[in-house]
């Protein structure tokens, strides 16, 4: 629906209201799926209508301005909230209540929207929108993909239940630098046997996973989700399984994307 108002010659851009808590993960969808340059902007609120200094309003103001402006052309999807303009690819949620919460990680906003006048610092380098190769066009259900999450002498029991129950690709939020406690490495590796596709993530929130920096990922067959969070790396798998189940051509998309 969002690509058909974009084709109309009378519509510059498109804005979606959002929830806050899974905001971050339809941007990103958007951001690979939807073959336009026009600017597509989600937004919410942290404080309802009823609540004092309720942010809504504001909100909606900045993200049509911003939907609106020439200067958000070609840069992908947006999110626009606390006056603040965010890369679909690199903002997340940081705090459970604070309509501070939308941040960028390591990379920062893209740019300020005060009271409808929008600003620009920078553009996103990542491949995204209209140069995107992926669609959903003709799909009519995606592929499972599940995340887990790493913590202190882990079990690995739900690997084999994922994949018994239909996984075809897991997202490991591994301790630092995406690493595994060796029971979790063994039993990820033999689900890589069984055809299912295993990127190691990091639950610590900024910085890029290395391939084979501390793990042997070519040899176990792992791909790394570069800098991108647990449930943003399920997003790119999940779309790319739909083109792909080699890993060593996923592993390229994961940095162009």
């Amino acid at each position: 629906q969002v690509t058909t108002y974009l084709e109309q010659d009378d519509v510059d851009g498109v804005v979606i209201t959002h929830g806050t808590d899974t905001m971050e993960e339809t941007a990103y969808f958007l951001n690979l799926v939807v073959p336009s340059n026009k600017p597509v902007v989600l937004v919410g609120s942290m404080r309802p209508p009823t609540s004092l200094s309720a942010d809504g309003a504001l909100n909606l103001f900045n993200a049509v301005a911003v939907a609106a402006s020439p200067q958000a052309r070609n840069k992908g999807v947006l999110l626009v909230m606390n006056d603040t303009i965010h890369a679909a690819r690199e903002v997340t949620k940081s705090h459970t209540t604070a309509v501070h919460t939308f941040v960028s990680p390591g990379t920062g906003p893209l740019g300020r929207v005060d009271y409808g006048k929008v600003q620009f610092d920078r553009i996103p380098v990542k491949t995204h929108t209209r140069d995107s190769q992926f669609t959903i066009k003709n799909i009519k259900q995606l592929p499972q993909t599940d995340i887990l999450y790493g913590y202190v002498n882990p079990s690995a029991a739900p690997i084999p239940a994922l994949v018994d129950a239909g996984s075809q690709g897991i997202v490991y939020a591994g301790v630092g630098n995406g690493n595994l406690y060796p029971n979790v490495e063994k039993d990820l590796a033999w689900a890589v046997g069984e055809g299912v596709l295993v990127v190691r993530s990091s639950r610590v929130g900024q910085g890029m996973v290395l391939r084979n920096h501390e793990l042997d990922d070519d040899g176990l067959g792992f791909i790394v989700a570069d800098n991108l969070s647990p449930q943003k790396a399920r997003i790119l798998l999940m779309l790319s399984l739909t083109q792909s189940h080699d890993s060593d051509t996923i592993q390229s998309w994961f940095h162009r994307y």
